[in-house]
Formats: C-alpha cells, sequence, structure tokens
C-alpha cells in the first residue's frame, strides 16, 4: 500500500491562483522517485502544500497519507504523521541550537507515535546518536551549538537537512531542489543519506530540475513535470533523456492570437 498517495490533486496560492493542477502520483516504502521539471512548473508549490505551508492550498483531489486525508492537518501533525521536507533554501532560525532543534523535534515526534505520553529521549541517548550520525554525514561537531543555519554555508545547511532525516527518520522524504548549491563532495554525502534512509519502512520523493543528484541516487520512476502536471513517467532511463534533450518536448504548445 502505498505511504504517500495523491489523487487528482490541484493547488493554489492564497489570491486563488492555481498552480498544481491535478496530479495523481503514490509513493509506498522502499521506492525513491523523481518528479523533475523546469524552473516554475510549480513543483516546489506541490511539496509546500503537501508540507501544510499556509501560502498554498489543496483545493481539489485527495492527499493521503498512510490512508489518512492531511489537506486539514497542520505541519506538525502531518510531520508527526512521518511526512517531511527538505527545503531548497533551509531558514535560519537565530537563537536555537542546532542540537537544541534536534532535540525537541525528536521528542515532538516521540511524544506523537506514543499516543500523547511524554517519553523525551534521555540526553546520553540523543547526545551519542546525534554525534554518530553528524560524523557519518561528515559534519563538524562544533555546528551542533552553532544557530541553526545561521551563517552556514548552502552545503552545510543541506547536510543538516539529512542530519534530521537521519534523526527523525521520516516515513515519507521530499526534498525540494536538496541538490542546489552544492559541491560535488556535498552532493554525494546528500546523495549517501538518501539512499540509505530509503528501505522498508521509508520512500523518498526527490524534486529537481537536472539529472545531477540522480547520477548518485538512482530513482526507481521518474516523472516530468510541466505546468503544473505530470506529462510523462517512466524509469531512470527518463532522467537521462532528459537530461541530454530538455524539457522542450513536453511543454505545451504556445496559444497563437487571433489575427485581426
Amino acid at each position: 500500500m502505498a505511504l504517500l498517495e495523491l489523487r487528482d490533486v490541484h493547488v493554489a496560492l492564497e489570491d486563488g491562483t492555481e498552480i498544481v493542477k491535478g496530479v495523481d502520483l503514490s509513493v509506498s516504502p522502499g521506492e525513491i522517485h523523481a518528479l523533475m521539471g523546469p524552473n516554475g512548473s510549480g513543483k516546489s508549490s506541490l511539496a509546500y502544500a503537501l508540507m501544510g505551508h499556509p501560502a498554498y492550498e489543496i483545493t481539489e483531489g485527495e492527499a493521503l497519507f498512510d490512508g489518512q486525508e492531511i489537506a486539514e492537518l497542520g505541519a506538525d501533525e502531518r510531520a508527526q504523521l512521518g511526512l517531511f521536507l527538505a527545503f531548497q533554501y533551509p531558514h535560519a532560525v537565530p537563537g536555537v541550537t542546532v542540537a537544541s532543534f534536534m532535540r525537541s523535534a525528536l521528542n515532538a515526534i516521540r511524544k506523537a507515535r506514543a499516543g500523547g505520553e511524554d517519553d523525551p529521549v534521555p540526553v546520553p541517548e540523543f547526545r551519542k546518536g546525534m554525534l554518530a550520525a553528524m560524523e557519518h554525514l561528515k559534519i563538524p561537531r562544533e555546528l551542533a551549538q552553532r544557530y541553526l543555519n545561521d551563517g552556514f554555508s548552502g552545503g552545510e545547511k543541506k547536510r543538516v537537512e539529512i542530519l534530521q532525516m537521519a534523526m527523525l527518520k521520516p516515513r515519507v522524504a521530499i526534498l525540494d531542489e536538496t541538490d542546489s548549491g552544492l559541491d560535488i563532495d556535498a552532493l554525494k554525502i546528500v546523495a549517501t543519506g538518501v539512499k540509505e534512509l530509503v528501505g522498508s519502512e521509508t520512500g523518498a520523493l526527490i524534486i529537481t530540475h537536472y539529472q545531477r543528484i540522480l547520477n548518485y541516487v538512482e530513482p526507481d520512476f521518474v516523472h516530468v513535470f510541466v505546468d503544473g502536471r505530470i506529462v510523462e513517467e517512466g524509469g531512470p532511463e527518463l532522467a537521462h533523456k532528459l537530461e541530454a534533450e530538455g524539457y522542450e518536448a513536453f511543454m505545451p504548445e504556445p496559444v497563437v492570437g487571433s489575427e485581426v
């Protein structure tokens, strides 16, 4: 059974402008899906709407997580169910250290999954797990005591996003152009983290506009996303075709105005 299932999902901005115009997509445990499309096609809008960003509304269709409709749930409730979004441009949170943020998030997830019972992770256990994950992801230990994303480089921000995935163990991870702004070394580390996350209980949706990250994380399914719609689907070979030929063949035909 699919963990994340979208049925004819439409997304609009607060002013009513429709961005996503009917998407059908299912992500099951163990699957890596790539949603590929040009800039401005609505990929990030779909990601934000699924995670509960207040500026994006699911106006039609169904968005189900483990069989439960999520459109009316808050972002925190969706996270507690096991949905995770890695941002293209992670926000800085001055005054909150990486370690403090991670422990608060982990405790919130533990509490939700324990049926509301307060079961905070013991500090020694949390510290041991976090330091091990940081070492694996080649994140300097001193980063744990810095304010979240405050003054971080692009690579540091993305590594911390993957650190969150490693610690929170989401059931479906949506990565919104996580590869943007990364050098080769950082890209390999991020890709390794994604591959290790996906397994018998976890699936991933990688949103990107080019092939680069898919050289390190081979998707099971590729969906071409243009003008708010999925217009073509296939396997990893489709990503290679897009890299070679671009999106032009999938772009809508221009509307020709009537002659005067």
